[in-house]
């Protein structure tokens, strides 16, 4: 492309739609629009200081919601919203770079009627770019935009997503996933790593992680981060004191975390702590603590650059071959191979907005 070309490309605001259907889930709307008007607002400020490659406002982002009656439109929180636009004027206009169906209860119960569908079909055969926040999944299944895709949303929800059509994959594990234009994520929170990820798609590492800073988030989680940790997931054992040595276990990863150590914390002889571990959770002492510090040494290795040997002693393994061989059970891959697809991950920053094929993180 012609380099005037691309600077007017680049000065034109990249055109986003939220659709919802009510009652919808707030934070499904307002957390993906937030994170779209911080970007907005830092690329506007660079570029007043003169920043490189600052450029202008980089999203012009719409809002409607098919409100059930008239009024503002109810949401999970009890709070009414108001769309920014009409559906008649969006279909007299038609062009979004980027289509975002939010969800909550009004796309699950509300995903078949013919206005929605029709509306969302329509707009995404102009979109460079289609997104499902949450349950809004369900609204892209029954405009037929799933098909042959590798999809995820909210875990409670994935199942009866899954039992809609057939020709796609759901996905219960990730907190969002991209394939091609398509991306969808899981639930609420999990609305704004997936539109961080839309952020450093467009503009580049920098600005993603500038964004994720402005809003005091704690960490920019990588896409095929779990919904549940495995400690999470295990404290919902009914047992109390099981539940706090669960949690015990995941701060002293690095101790010596056999059967009779853990049984006499918590009191009870080897084979009955067996026994009510596995009663409880579904699983060994030994398979819980190898994939807690799993999911440790996972943690460690999207964060930093630390030594593959320091990582494996200070999560617990006795020797950089023993993480190895739980990496490749648990996650699929080696560890020095996981720490390097996110090394690569965060030191790209493409500066292409509307990108249908990149590598999938």
């Amino acid at each position: 492309m012609h380099a005037a070309q691309q600077g007017a490309q680049s000065r034109r605001p990249h055109r986003v739609l939220i659709l919802a259907a009510a009652p919808a889930q707030i934070l499904d709307i307002a957390g993906p629009a937030e994170v779209l008007a911080q970007a907005g607002r830092l690329k506007h400020a660079a570029s007043r200081g003169g920043a490189a490659d600052a450029g202008g406002t980089p999203y012009a982002i719409s809002v409607h919601i098919f409100a059930a009656g008239e009024g503002a439109a109810e949401t999970s929180a009890g709070i009414g919203l108001r769309s920014s636009v009409t559906e008649a004027e969006i279909r007299a206009d038609g062009r979004y770079d980027t289509l975002i169906v939010a969800g909550g209860e009004g796309a699950r119960e509300r995903c078949r009627e013919p206005a929605i569908v029709d509306l969302v079909r329509r707009l995404a055969s102009r979109a460079a770019r289609i997104v499902g926040v949450c349950t809004g999944a369900f609204i892209l299944a029954e405009a037929g935009l799933l098909a042959g895709r590798r999809v995820t949303t909210h875990w409670r929800w994935c199942s009866a997503l899954a039992a809609t059509r057939d020709g796609f994959a759901v996905d219960p594990e990730p907190i969002y996933i991209r394939d091609g234009n398509v991306w969808t994520s899981a639930g609420v929170t999990a609305g704004m790593d997936l539109t961080l990820a839309l952020v450093e798609n467009d503009h580049g590492h920098a600005l993603a992680l500038a964004v994720a800073r402005e809003l005091v988030l704690f960490l920019r989680r990588p896409g095929d981060q779990k919904q549940f940790s495995t400690v999470l997931a295990a404290q919902s054992a009914p047992s109390l004191r099981l539940g706090d040595l669960l949690a015990w276990i995941n701060e002293n990863l690095d101790r010596n975390l056999s059967v009779p150590e853990l049984a006499a914390r918590a009191c009870l002889s080897p084979r009955q702590f067996a026994r009510a571990f596995r009663d409880e959770t579904g699983t060994t002492p030994a398979r819980m603590v190898e994939q807690m510090r799993v999911e440790a040494a996972r943690r460690t290795l999207e964060s930093g650059r630390t030594a593959l040997g320091q990582v494996a002693r200070s999560c617990g393994f006795q020797t950089e071959e023993t993480m190895r061989r739980s990496f490749i059970r648990h996650v699929g891959v080696p560890p020095g191979d996981y720490r390097d697809r996110f090394r690569r991950w965060t030191s790209v920053a493409p500066s292409t907005a509307n990108r249908e094929e990149e590598p999938r993180p």
